[in-house]
């Protein structure tokens, strides 16, 4: 259905900022949401923010301040900028988009913040 595409990712020191992208291609059905979400290692994978096709926006309280998703459609890309890094936000961060057919997965990129 839709094929997502993450980069961006890398190691940062706490307090630095990376900003994530997605880019959203063979789009063959009518995107309700996009989100981002993250799995750090032995844990399981949860939920950072979504945005919809209207333009509402829900973050996880962890990141409430520091992370921001935006998107630009020409582009087909969303963005997840991320700032005030911390240590425990070190995980594989995942693109997701979501339709009416169900849920499309990218790759995963890796962020590791040191401390």
């Amino acid at each position: 259905q839709v094929q997502l595409v993450e980069s961006g990712g890398g190691l940062v020191q706490a307090g630095g900022s990376l900003r994530l992208s997605c880019a959203v291609s063979r789009i063959s059905v009518s995107i309700n949401a996009m989100g981002w979400y993250r799995q750090a290692p032995g844990k399981q994978r949860e939920f950072v923010v979504t945005i919809t096709s209207r333009g509402n926006i829900n973050y996880a309280d962890s990141v409430k301040g520091r992370f921001t998703i935006s998107r630009d459609n020409a582009k087909n890309t969303v963005y997840l900028q991320m700032n005030s890094l911390k240590p425990e936000d070190t995980a594989v961060y995942y693109c997701k988009s979501s339709s009416y057919f169900g849920d499309s997965w990218g790759q995963g990129t890796q962020v590791t913040v040191s401390s």
